[in-house]
């Protein structure tokens, strides 16, 4: 047997080690779906997102707090000459540059999923903490100042702030509540200590800020959420596709690869499969012909007829077989020479007239005259004739009609047509047909079977040649098949054709 077969190109190895890597893809992606799907509020997750926001935001406008501060200081000094104002402000930076600790370890360590609570807590310890600082201020009293005039400094100083620490704590969740109740409640106890009509005010002006700020936090917190959630969702669907695109490219290029290998193996094995069936035709027909002397026995005769028949049936299988295997592994050079389609025709005709009369089936010609030669392989349009004569032949009943026409197309090529008044093909089961292996209803029920690879070795002959292949057919109306080469392969272009011209086929029958 011969050895010559490559290794390298055609070896196909399975990379088993993808199994463990499909298993976490389909875990990730499984995990993906249910969070899709069942999600609701806000997961660890997008918290976690949400407080890296907070604390690149802090890191941005760490100099937002103490500027307000240095600068409430300054004018209530100014318009009140109260130096305690001075303690205060000493109070409520130290108490910020806490917070700016928190948030710049928290910067330089992992927030995870997992302590993403922990560090939130901090994160609200530090913001109440200030939230002292600012009641201490709300608490501060001027007995030098006449009027309203501290009441309305105090009222706009802590408006500011808490403005300012609404935009730089947007991210954190009750950042806002956390940092301004102890200053609500200081103004509450002051009011009712006090009731002075100024401080009242103050305090109900500052509520409501509070209020109308937390209610505008919740929401925008809400959106940004959303808007981070779609995201996410976005970024897994698209790394869902990318897998299942990857994981559909290695299959497919897995499947090609172990087809192409299939159809080298047996396009190289030819050889291989043909000598021994060689030998066993060529010794059972020396058998039943009786050259070497007569045989004693007849049944022995009989069961070389036999074997003969059968080694010539499976031959012709693995012939077809491999000739569609040749053209797969891209191994069927085209031997192109100057051919006449209408004699390619005819000659085919001759060959399956014996098979034709034994079943009383008359084969009618219609060939337009003076068609010029094509530039194609002759053994494979005889190929494709004959195996669409012989399908003919096959499915029409006795005494039925072949049509073959043979002709110029509309394009200027030309074309060959076989058609039979058989039981015909029903239309959703043409292309099961035309594909390798495929058989229809009738073929199955049919005593003479095949492998069901003679219309795509036809389809596939043709396209080597840049050709066309039609199959027609209807339930009890019979199948037309027409073998179609293009403009470009005449060797001689179609002459015009006036009106008062007509083409006068030839006519032929065989009966």
């Amino acid at each position: 047997m011969s050895t010559g077969v490559s290794t390298s190109t055609d070896k196909i190895i399975v990379d088993k080690s993808r199994s463990h890597r499909n298993k976490a893809v389909s875990r990730a992606v499984r995990a993906t779906r249910e969070r899709l799907q069942t999600a609701t509020g806000i997961s660890a997750g997008l918290e976690r997102e949400m407080l890296q926001l907070h604390i690149a935001s802090a890191v941005q406008s760490a100099l937002a707090i103490p500027t307000i501060v240095v600068l409430i200081t300054a004018i209530g000094i100014y318009l009140t000459e109260e130096i305690g104002l001075m303690a205060w402000s000493v109070l409520a930076l130290s108490v910020h540059a806490i917070g700016m600790v928190v948030t710049r370890r928290a910067r330089g360590k992992d927030v995870t999923a997992e302590n993403v609570r922990r560090w939130q807590r901090r994160f609200l310890a530090a913001q109440v903490v200030m939230g002292i600082a600012w009641a201490a201020f709300a608490l501060q009293t001027c007995g030098k100042c006449t009027g309203a005039t501290f009441e309305l400094y105090q009222g706009t100083a802590l408006l500011v702030a808490l403005a300012v620490t609404t935009i730089t704590t947007l991210m954190l969740r009750h950042a806002v509540l956390y940092t301004f109740m102890p200053t609500v409640l200081a103004l509450a106890g002051s009011a009712l200590l006090r009731p002075v009509p100024a401080t009242m005010a103050m305090a109900a002006i500052i509520c409501a800020a509070l209020v109308f700020l937390i209610f505008m936090t919740h929401r925008l917190r809400q959106t940004s959420a959303q808007l981070l959630s779609s995201q996410s969702e976005k970024d897994d669907l698209i790394a869902e596709l990318e897998v299942a695109k990857s994981m559909s490219d290695e299959a497919r290029r897995r499947a090609e690869e172990a087809n192409l290998a299939k159809s080298r193996f047996l396009a190289s094995m030819s050889h291989e499969l043909r000598t021994p069936l060689n030998a066993i035709l060529g010794f059972s027909e020396v058998m039943s012909t009786e050259v070497l002397g007569p045989l004693n026995n007849p049944v022995y005769k009989e069961y070389t007829s036999d074997i003969h028949r059968s080694g010539q049936h499976l031959l012709n299988l693995i012939n077809e077989i491999l000739d569609l295997s040749r053209i797969e592994a891209g191994k069927y050079d085209l031997s192109e020479d100057s051919v006449h389609l209408v004699d390619i025709a005819e000659d085919c005709i001759g060959m399956v007239q014996l098979r034709a009369r034994a079943k009383n089936i008359t084969i009618s010609e219609q060939v337009e005259g003076g068609m010029p030669a094509v530039w194609a392989d002759e053994k494979a349009l005889r190929q494709v004739v004959l195996n669409l004569l012989s399908n003919a032949v096959k499915f029409t009943p006795q005494g039925g009609e072949i049509v073959v026409k043979a002709g110029w197309t509309a394009g200027g090529g030309q074309y060959v047509s076989i058609k039979d008044n058989g039981p015909g093909i029903p239309e959703d089961e043409i292309p099961v047909v035309l594909s390798a292996f495929g058989q229809g209803s009738i073929a199955i029920k049919s005593a003479e079977q095949g492998t069901g690879l003679g219309l795509p070795i036809v389809q596939a002959i043709l396209a080597k040649h840049n050709g066309e292949f039609i199959l027609k057919s209807k339930l009890r109306e019979g199948t037309e098949a027409i073998a179609i080469l293009p403009a470009k392969r005449v060797l001689q272009s179609l002459p015009a054709v006036t009106e008062t011209q007509a083409v006068s086929p030839r006519r032929k029958s065989f009966a």
